[in-house]
């Protein structure tokens, strides 16, 4: 018989199988097909059954109200058992199992029950199935494959075996045998009880019976099982049955087994298990600073106190699942002195701290997470916290680093201080200095905000790489270049301050630096003039090379001066040795050169009174060509560089640059001022002076004024400067070109520069007005002489008298074209019947004035054609205010 309780029903087999309503025993069917069933099986998840009569094997279905018959099959033999197996079923015949599907009746062989024992098949909570084999008890699947380490040696082969969670319970001839369910299935109770015949489980106990006797068996209960099993050191047993504990006691089950996991990590710890014995510390719960305590070697914050191991709780049997306080007992005792090293010597090996590593890990995730979540509300809220989750985590991450050092992981101590982690700066920096792990350091730095300590750290590497070229690829000035780039936005004088070693060897990289970090050019301008003057020149200059644009005028001035003050000292040093040459250039030299053409942003007037009088000619030209004094300087470049190639080219730039600014025949008198300078080489001191002081003096000149040209050294610079022979303050253009002629045959017994002269023509005719410069010439002057001016100045002239001449004849006759078309549209003819209506209102024009389109086809009312006109007007109006 068997008790449906799902069902409240009763299951009976005796000549048949029958179903009785419980409690009054009411029969309420009787399975027909079942008559000399001789075994069957419930499954009562799904309300079927299964039984056997002879070879056929059939199944029925509870449906709630009857049992309907599913499926019918034929087995090779007469079936001895049967039981439920998931969706299959195992059947016992002869001596083999044989798994039935329950769907299509295949059937699938699993092994013999052996030649002594009959078949035994007893179903698993888990849904396997505990097959057995002479004496033992073999673990299958619902489709008859082997569990791994699947197997229940019992002493002897079994007559019956019932299950009472968490323990197997064997009937054999002698014995009842009780062993755990779990891996490896242990042992646990043998009761001597001979001639035993029947196993029968229920409610609260198993009981077995004798020809003459039947016994109960009761369960211990768990508490005091759990207080045994860990008092023998079966902690393992003693986790398991924990789970078994009512969930009333939720709470108080996770205390005890806190205190087991505890314990069994003792034990494991001391005997060299240790990744299982973190693994327990771990599921204990216990505060992080517990099982540091077993690490000596481990040095925490001295904020931190390390707990006294706190006293486990106690399980009593008093209590209400019987647990007890005799497991105080299995504390670590504390050892002798010689032990002790021992103790401590192991503790400290690389093993045990893996094991810690891996327990820090696990654990520090939560507190690390915790302790941001913190962070983040005291900065919302702005009013400090003391916060045990940040020292908690300062105390794991602490530990954390220093047993990667320990265990030769300076990459991952490295990745650690790259995240987020609270390492105790005080500990953490004395253990990477001693071990000489610079790259670590400087992270724990960073993350700490300490950037003047990780500059000065870096930069001391990086001079002792350039000393013995160690760490030369790792540190470099390149890596304090990149460790500033994320400073120039919160702290752009710490990365002033420690960019002039890298602005001294790597220039361009750190300019480039405060361009991308947005530092103001003043404000590195105004640092370097302070701290280092010698590189505030080099700064300027890349700078401007770089991006102009960001120089202001006031920085453009600065560096001009730099550069003169610089050559200024160079002339003086030559001058002192009487080795000054005027076509000497040095780097120095050229720099400023450069400067002065491509700048424009400095005061010239301001830079001309520095420059020596006997001196720095070209540099002066340059002034005075900034000035737009072009007379001025084509005379340096001709009377005292003597070299005209550069009064050409300074003439080809003015041109170039006004060419877009300027009507061309300007722009061109400039070489007309060239050619007169080459005309007349012998102007008088007298008259060239008074040029330069009606220049300075003159209110009402469009050009800049020339304040004073004095040397730094001397005050007769007026006397020098006017030794310019041949220049004078006068502007060639078609207004003055008589004087120039006059005054041209008023020197006419000089000595001209006709070579120069006839190149300048030859070079630049295109760009002089050639009537003029016929003038200027003297009436001497070979007509031969003048053909490379001439030649292809004519011809172009030629050309353009053509080229009007076509443009004259093409625009007559598009004059005729037009007027053409304007005799054939004055030709065409317009019909207004009655019927013509307007195209604009739709009414009939009638005799109306009225107007027609171009295309001769629209007509409309003359009024509606100019209301139409006025409205347009209109709305083009409005558009317009609109913009």
């Amino acid at each position: 018989m068997k008790v449906l309780e799902s069902r409240g029903l009763l299951l009976s087999l005796s000549e048949s199988i029958a179903f009785h309503r419980l409690p009054n025993f009411e029969t309420i069917v009787v399975i027909a097909k079942a008559k000399g069933a001789n075994v069957y099986s419930w499954d009562d998840r799904r309300g079927f059954l299964c039984f056997a009569r002879q070879k056929r094997v059939c199944i029925f279905r509870h449906d709630g109200h009857g049992f309907l018959e599913v499926k019918e099959f034929r087995v090779p033999d007469t079936v001895k058992l049967i039981s439920w197996s998931g969706e299959n079923i195992c059947v016992g015949v002869r001596k083999d199992y044989i798994i039935l599907n329950a769907m299509n009746g295949a059937l699938s062989e699993v092994f013999s029950s052996g030649k002594i024992a009959p078949p035994l098949v007893v179903p698993l909570p888990s849904g396997e199935l505990i097959l057995g084999k002479e004496n033992i008890g073999v673990l299958v699947d619902q489709n008859g494959k082997l569990v791994q380490a699947g197997r229940i040696c019992w002493s002897e082969a079994p007559i019956a075996v019932v299950i009472q969670k968490p323990y197997a319970i064997a009937l054999s001839p002698r014995r009842v045998e009780i062993r755990s369910l779990r891996v490896p299935y242990p042992l646990i109770q043998m009761i001597v009880l001979r001639d035993a015949c029947h196993l029968i489980k229920s409610n609260n106990a198993i009981v077995v019976a004798s020809n003459n006797s039947v016994y109960g068996l009761f369960l211990v209960p768990l508490g005091a099982q759990i207080v045994q099993l860990t008092a023998s050191g079966e902690f393992e047993e003693a986790l398991a049955l924990c789970k078994l504990l009512p969930p009333k006691d939720a709470d108080l089950r996770a205390a005890r087994e806190r205190s087991i996991h505890t314990r069994y990590a003792h034990y494991l710890f001391d005997n060299g298990c240790y990744e299982e014995a973190m693994e327990h510390f771990l599921a204990s719960q216990v505060d992080i600073t517990y099982v540091l305590s077993l690490y000596p070697s481990i040095v925490l914050p001295k904020t931190t106190t390390i707990p006294k191991p706190e006293k486990l709780m106690g399980l009593s049997p008093d209590d209400s699942s019987g647990l007890s306080d005799d497991l105080e007992t299995l504390l670590p005792q504390p050892s002798e002195s010689d032990e002790n090293a021992a103790f401590e010597f192991k503790k400290t090996s690389h093993n045990t701290l893996m094991a810690l590593i891996k327990y820090l890990q696990k654990k520090g995730y939560n507190i690390v997470e915790k302790a941001a979540a913190e962070g983040m509300e005291e900065r919302h809220g702005n009013i400090p916290i003391n916060s045990a989750a940040r020292d908690m985590a300062a105390i794991l991450d602490t530990a954390l680093l220093q047993a990667l050092l320990l265990t030769g992981q300076p990459s991952a101590a490295l990745e650690l201080l790259k995240g987020l982690n609270y390492c105790d700066v005080k500990i953490c920096e004395e253990l990477l200095r001693n071990g000489n792990h610079y790259a670590a350091l400087l992270e724990l730095y960073k993350s700490n905000s300490m950037h003047r300590e990780s500059l000065k750290l870096l930069h001391q590497l990086v001079e002792e790489s350039k000393r013995n070229q160690s760490h030369a690829e790792e540190f470099g000035p390149e890596a304090i270049i990149e460790y500033l780039k994320p400073l120039c936005g919160t702290d752009p004088m710490l990365v002033l301050e420690f960019s002039l070693f890298v602005l001294e060897n790597r220039p361009t990289q750190t300019i480039e630096l405060f361009l991308s970090g947005n530092i103001p050019a003043d404000m590195v301008n105004a640092y370097l003039k302070q701290h280092a003057p010698n590189m505030q020149g080099r700064y300027l200059e890349l700078m401007l090379a770089m991006n102009e644009n960001r120089i202001s005028a006031n920085l453009q001035n600065e560096m001009v001066q730099i550069s003169l003050s610089e050559v200024l000292e160079w002339y003086s040093e030559l001058s002192a040795q009487q080795m000054w040459d005027e076509k000497a250039y040095s780097p120095t030299r050229k720099k400023l050169l450069s400067a002065l053409e491509s700048i424009s942003g400095y005061n010239p007037e301001a830079l001309l009174e520095h420059l020596p009088p006997d001196a720095l000619f070209e540099e002066r030209a340059i002034l005075f060509g900034k000035m737009n004094q072009h007379e001025l300087a084509l005379s340096l470049y001709v009377h005292k560089l003597h070299v005209p190639e550069l009064a050409l080219a300074y003439c080809d730039r003015v041109y170039d640059s006004a060419v877009h600014r300027l009507p061309v025949k300007s722009s061109g008198n400039l070489y007309l001022t060239l050619l007169q300078i080459y005309l007349n080489p012998q102007k008088t001191t007298k008259y060239f002076e008074n040029s330069i002081m009606n220049l300075v003096s003159s209110p009402n000149t469009s050009t800049q004024k020339v304040s004073s040209v004095a040397s730094l050294k001397s005050k007769v610079g007026r006397k020098k400067i006017a030794s310019i022979e041949g220049a004078e303050d006068m502007r060639i253009s078609p207004s003055n070109t008589d004087t120039t002629i006059e005054e041209s045959s008023e020197e006419g017994g000089s000595t001209i520069m006709f070579d120069q002269v006839l190149d300048l023509l030859s070079r630049r005719w295109d760009r002089i007005n050639g009537a003029y410069a016929l003038k200027i010439l003297p009436r001497e002057t070979k007509l031969q002489n003048l053909l490379p001016f001439l030649g292809p100045l004519v011809k172009k002239s030629s050309e353009a008298c053509r080229n009007s001449s076509v443009i004259k004849s093409l625009r007559q006759t598009e004059n005729l074209q037009v007027k053409d078309e304007l005799y054939n549209q004055r030709k065409a003819m317009v019909k207004i019947s009655r019927d013509s209506t307007c195209s604009l209102c739709d009414k009939k024009i009638g005799t109306s004035v009225f107007a027609i389109y171009p295309n001769g086809k629209t007509l409309v009312h003359f009024v509606c054609f100019r209301d139409s006109q006025n409205k347009k007007g209109v709305t083009r109006g409005s558009l317009l205010k609109k913009r």
